[in-house]
């Protein structure tokens, strides 16, 4: 029986509910509702235009209705009167099959049918920065390795503090906190947990890491490339399937600590990698993240190639402990939903196809990767990791080809936009609409 969100706001002295969606470019989307209307938006959901979000719809489409997921609750840290809500959007009576929440949950739903669940981490990286957006924020963090720094790190401990501080009252075993390898960049580390708790959370995390930051007098971005001489944004993801308390990835007398179902699910990413861009690295300027120069910290950490290895950084996939692996491909623009959604499709295809992955690398891919050509190498632009999806079997069938027709007709639409006022190049300095569109991500 679903919880009863009305006896909730009273026990929690909750006053204000925010009923919110994420659309296919990642916005975070909301309607206030006050507690004494919350028993009917628990059943029948709140109204929005769809056309007003980045969602394929025209003005003519009726509503469609955001119905909240009572076990997503999380009481605002900072605000406590409100509460937070992740939502499945409907529309006739119906789940609109193109939103990003209802197609991971497709996708949960076809493991569990095979008694399996999808557990993840994710590593979220952002960039503390002044609310012009054209610096970052500690004008004394300078150093060219600033990487765990600890003096940088403490400059900021208020905020990081009153951050990590929310996600241990909420449950979520946050255990590290630290100075990511660029100026002005921090990293914040929680439990793993199933992937629609772990997809919600990340949703939850980049609007409280931005809303504390503004409170603090500083500015909070997720944006793949932000500045071009530093390290950009990461989000990696670690991965493992599970049956009950059974881990199905851990086989310790491998090599690399895998069983072969997990080799299996391992070269289904692999072999949609390229596809898996579109979702994984879903803005313009994520193209300036992958393949990029070398920074002023001596390394992009970053993918340029198609590859996986052991406890190495410099591949796409690293297997640093037995019974899973981090995928280090995605950035801070990920939609977190369609990041765990694209996981699971290409995995089954991978365990379904017995899909192999190559033999690891274990060679350092940044110096000596070009003496391995037939390696196959990451989209240089999101025009061709566009076109790797729209000829995608394993994503189209996944996903229905409707849906995925819709966020290649948005994506398209971005792209026109930007075309018609920039051209891009990672040879030219990150343009002002990269800025302004993508700064917020």
């Amino acid at each position: 029986m679903a919880k009863d969100l009305s006896k909730i706001a009273k026990q929690k002295k909750i006053k204000y509910f925010l009923i919110s969606f994420v659309d296919l470019f990642g916005v975070l989307r909301s309607k206030l509702v006050p507690a004494e209307a919350i028993k009917e938006m628990q059943k029948n959901g709140a109204g929005f235009a769809g056309f007003a979000a980045w969602l394929d719809m025209t003005p003519a489409d009726p509503d469609m209705f955001a119905i909240p997921d009572p076990d997503s609750l999380i009481q605002l840290p900072w605000k406590k009167e409100v509460g937070w809500l992740a939502s499945d959007l409907w529309m006739n009576g119906k789940p609109v099959e193109a939103s990003p929440r209802v197609m991971l949950k497709k996708q949960i739903a076809r493991l569990t049918k095979n008694n399996m669940i999808l557990k993840s981490g994710v590593e979220c990286e952002y960039f503390l920065i002044n609310p012009e957006g054209t610096a970052i924020a500690d004008k004394r963090d300078i150093q060219s390795k600033p990487c765990y720094d600890q003096s940088a790190l403490m400059r900021q401990y208020d905020l990081i503090k009153e951050i990590c501080n929310s996600m241990i009252s909420l449950g979520w075993k946050p255990y590290q906190n630290d100075h990511e390898d660029a100026n002005g960049q921090f990293e914040m580390n929680w439990d793993y947990t199933d992937s629609l708790t772990t997809a919600d959370r990340h949703v939850f995390f980049k609007f409280m890491v931005k809303t504390i930051a503004e409170k603090h007098g500083l500015r909070a971005t997720f944006m793949p490339k932000p500045f071009e001489k530093l390290t950009g944004n990461g989000c990696h993801a670690h991965i493992s399937l599970w049956n009950g308390n059974k881990n199905l990835f851990l086989d310790k007398g491998d090599k690399l600590g895998l069983t072969r179902l997990a080799y299996n699910f391992l070269g289904g990413i692999i072999n949609s990698a390229e596809a898996l861009t579109s979702f994984f690295n879903p803005s313009i300027n994520s193209y300036r993240r992958i393949d990029a120069p070398v920074t002023a910290s001596g390394a992009t950490w970053s993918p340029s190639k198609i590859s996986y290895t052991g406890n190495n950084r410099t591949h796409m996939i690293r297997i640093p402990d037995p019974g899973r692996f981090e995928l280090r491909l995605m950035d801070g623009s990920a939609n977190p939903y369609l990041l765990q959604a694209g996981v699971i499709a290409t995995g089954i295809d991978g365990i379904e196809k017995k899909r192999d992955p190559g033999q690891p690398l274990f060679i350092n891919m940044y110096t000596d990767g070009d003496n391995y050509p037939n390696i196959k190498k990451l989209p240089s632009n999101l025009e061709d990791a566009l076109e790797y999806l729209s000829s995608s079997e394993v994503l189209l069938s996944a996903f229905g080809e409707k849906n995925i027709i819709s966020y290649l007709k948005l994506k398209q639409q971005e792209l026109k936009d930007f075309n018609s006022k920039e051209t891009f190049s990672k040879k030219k300095p990150i343009t002002e609409w990269e800025k302004i569109n993508t700064l917020d991500c």
